[in-house]
């Protein structure tokens, strides 16, 4: 599936009154002074508009110099719980409960121009037609603006509140919890692509309105809190600090590439320097004669691209093994006295990623080769495959669907209806993690990985780490709370194609996420796919009595060295 990207297909957007001739986007994060939560932003000239709902202001930024102007200042009491703006000519549209509604900033009267069923959440405006997303609703109804005629309704693609916005034949979709931007035909609702964003909590998405047919950068606001640790004076001296929680509002470029021929979808991504050392301090006695320490390294990807690997510490060879890259650390003779401290250092470029595959593309897939049966068809990692409980599972979890990419996705629903996320003291089976309903991460997969074999979908496990998603924390290092495995699953003449473990198993019962369904963030560092991220071997045996737990400490480390810019 590796081949060279080329630019979105998008039209050019349409001279208007909103804009200057030559006018340039700005590449970097703004943070206007006291915003508290942006649900909304579009542009109006050289300038960025943005609502704020808490505070009801609607904000004029220059995205240049952060400067910020409150337009409304006798009017923010409208303007509070609004969510969505669009801009037309001199006019500005906002949703708010369940009605739109439009004003001037010559005149910042809100004025009524339909009222809902049920909430809006986004509004969209192009000449004479007016967009108007509704979450529970599920759909996008689309008016006439001066009849103010319902003229018909598109699907809303995603499960979370969307904002709006227009770029000549597209409609975007911003949905906040998806963390998804979907870039659709404004005709027909046929979705083009879609991509992740790179910070959680998207709540408005705006284009230039020079944008040219190959600008492939955008504006996107969020909004979301953040925890933090206060020191209380008023709390109990011994104990001041308390945990707290404050707005976090911004708006971020949006970078994106699109390449319809491979069917993938790249946006924002960074250079990220990734450490992985083990600490040698054996807990017993141990003597063990020549030993070989393998560490799983870094891999290249359609979307990571291992830029160097060095070692720390100690020197090592490298092998490939089963066409992933790994090193290995060797040891005439290890003992309980000894301490070293040996492992690797990487620099990655790393971008999220989203395949943009229909059922309709892979009904057709040819068979599974014999030789990939043989390899990712099998339980070789206690999957518990051949037991009722995991057997019955796999035959309910699918019914009678024959269309491959449906019986993985509906595979992951059925897990997720069936577990709970929790971090469990150890990786049980599959039939245990089942029959209990909670599960870790490793478990999850455990159970995917059986039900997927037994329905004749090759799959594997991949890892190890993700990087703390502070993308704004640069130069600093950080450490992850814990490790993480996802899977990838196989589609014949396509390739291989990632799902996460649990991170979209929110809700009881669903609708659940797809946002990871066929894709990553930017944070997955992609480590040792299909086989153990580390292994000792010692005299050419896989030592069996003393785990790597019980000889070392690792070392997991993080620097966000920059944000990388857009695909060329």
């Amino acid at each position: 599936m590796h081949s060279e990207a080329v630019s979105p297909i998008l039209p050019p957007a349409p001279s208007s009154a909103l804009g200057s001739p030559g006018l340039a986007t700005s590449r970097r994060t703004i943070r206007p002074i006291a915003a508290c939560a942006l649900q909304g932003v579009c542009y109006l000239g050289e300038y960025l508009l943005a609502l704020d709902s808490v505070r009801g202001y609607v904000l004029r930024i220059n995205p240049t110099t952060n400067d910020t102007t409150i337009l409304n200042p006798q009017h923010t009491e409208e303007f509070i719980q609004a969510e969505g703006l669009a801009a037309w000519e001199n006019t500005l549209w906002i949703g708010r409960e369940n009605s739109v509604y439009f004003f001037t900033l010559d005149y910042l009267a809100l004025h009524h121009f339909y009222t809902l069923p049920y909430p809006v959440t986004g509004v969209a405006v192009w000449e004479n037609t007016v967009y108007v997303a509704s979450q529970k609703a599920g759909y996008i109804y689309i008016f006439e603006r001066e009849s103010r005629r319902l003229i018909t309704r598109l699907p809303l693609p995603g499960v979370g509140p969307s904002t709006l916005a227009i770029q000549g034949e597209m409609l975007w979709v911003c949905d906040r919890v998806e963390q998804t931007v979907f870039c659709l035909d404004r005709a027909t609702g046929e979705q083009h692509f879609s991509v992740l964003t790179p910070f959680d909590s998207p709540t408005g998405i705006a284009f230039a309105p020079q944008a040219t047919s190959t600008d492939t950068t955008a504006y996107v606001c969020y909004a979301q809190e953040e925890p933090y640790v206060r020191d209380n004076p008023n709390n109990n001296l011994d104990s001041p600090f308390e945990l707290s929680y404050r707005d976090r509002t911004f708006i971020h470029p949006l970078y994106f590439h699109y390449n319809p021929q491979t069917h993938i979808a790249l946006s924002n991504g960074y250079l990220v320097e990734m450490s992985y050392v083990e600490e040698l301090q054996p807990l017993e006695q141990v003597q063990l004669e020549d030993l070989e320490w393998r560490i799983a390294l870094p891999t290249d990807t359609d979307r990571q691209t291992v830029r160097s690997v060095e070692s720390i510490g100690l020197p090592f060879t490298e092998e490939i093994q089963q066409g992933q890259r790994v090193a290995v650390f060797k040891f005439p003779q290890l003992t309980a006295n000894e301490r070293h401290i040996f492992g690797w250092k990487a620099q990655l470029e790393i971008r999220a990623i989203k395949y943009q595959l229909t059922f309709e593309d892979v009904e057709k897939a040819p068979p599974l080769a014999a030789d990939f049966q043989a390899k990712y068809l099998i339980d070789d990692d206690e999957l518990a495959m051949d037991t009722p409980i995991i057997q019955a599972a796999a035959r309910e979890a699918i019914g009678t669907e024959t269309n491959i990419l449906r019986k993985m996705l509906k595979i992951r629903n059925y897990v997720y209806d069936k577990l709970s996320y929790a971090l469990t003291p150890r990786i049980d089976t599959p039939d245990i993690v089942l029959d209990r309903g909670i599960g870790s991460c490793g478990e999850y997969v455990g159970l995917l990985l059986a039900l997927a074999r037994l329905n004749g979908i090759a799959c594997r496990t991949v890892g190890r780490y993700k990087c703390p998603p502070q993308a704004d924390q640069r130069h600093l290092p950080l450490e992850p709370d814990y490790n993480h495995v996802w899977l990838e699953f196989y589609i014949p003449g396509v390739g291989w194609l990632p799902m996460e473990s649990n991170p979209d198993d929110i809700g009881e019962t669903g609708p659940y996420h797809t946002r990871f369904f066929m894709g990553l963030p930017w944070y997955h560092a992609e480590i040792a796919k299909g086989i153990p991220f580390e292994t000792l071997t010692a005299q050419g045996q896989r030592v069996e009595d003393v785990s790597i737990g019980e000889l070392a400490l690792n070392h997991v480390r993080f620097v966000i060295l920059e944000e990388l810019p857009p695909n060329a």
